[in-house]
């Protein structure tokens, strides 16, 4: 009579370091996608450019009638176009990116002069570089910021504080705006043309 083989028993020629080989395949998968998961993915996504390249004619909406023309061949990594949305100039968020250069705008509540707005964000966020003289922007549509520009080691910047249109009388109370822009050491000459017709491209939308 023969024995019955015990438990969980795993016959010779299936053994490997005491394991059962005919185990490796679904473990191997299981380990691979966990690989994929953890590891895999994020070395993906950074090897595919983001590709939402502004073409001619393209226009960024920053709410409430508010626009600005991006400049074209630029990445517009976050923010809607006009026509594709509704953003709100109180929380806007757009970023436009090229190679060695960055603008990006946000949008926010505040009451008070675009001066003291962009008193805020430097109290608030500091300096890393050494700020140069304020001076004053207007647009093409006549609307009027206050423009700081900065350099350090990691590269240059400027910032542009406006208080985009509100209703007669109530302009302290309408929505702030922060244009940033952030280049590669070097690179701010490159741009700067690029960045002014931007800058100037702001519109307020229709006062109500």
């Amino acid at each position: 009579m023969t024995e019955a083989a015990p438990q969980g028993w795993v016959p010779v020629e299936h053994r490997f370091l005491g394991l059962d080989r005919r185990t490796f395949g679904a473990a191997l998968s299981v380990l691979v996608i966990a690989l994929v998961l953890l590891a895999g993915l994020p070395a993906v996504n950074a090897l595919i450019p983001w590709h939402n390249e502004i073409r001619a004619g393209d226009v960024l909406d920053l709410g409430g009638g508010a626009t600005a023309v991006p400049p074209v061949g630029w990445q517009l990594e976050d923010g809607a176009l006009t026509g594709s949305g509704s953003a709100s100039p109180a929380s806007l968020q757009v970023q436009l990116a090229t190679g060695g250069a960055t603008i990006s705008l946000r949008g926010t509540a505040f009451t008070g002069t675009a001066d003291a707005f962009l008193d805020q964000v430097v109290r608030s966020e500091g300096s890393a570089g050494v700020d140069g003289p304020r001076g004053t922007v207007t647009t093409a549509s006549g609307l009027v910021g206050v423009a700081l520009g900065s350099t350090s080691p990691q590269g240059d910047g400027l910032d542009v504080a406006f208080k985009m249109a509100g209703p007669a009388g109530q302009a302290e109370t309408a929505p702030a705006l922060l244009v940033r822009v952030r280049t590669a050491p070097g690179q701010y000459e490159r741009q700067q043309d690029v960045v002014g017709e931007f800058v100037r491209s702001i519109t307020a939308g229709a006062t109500r």
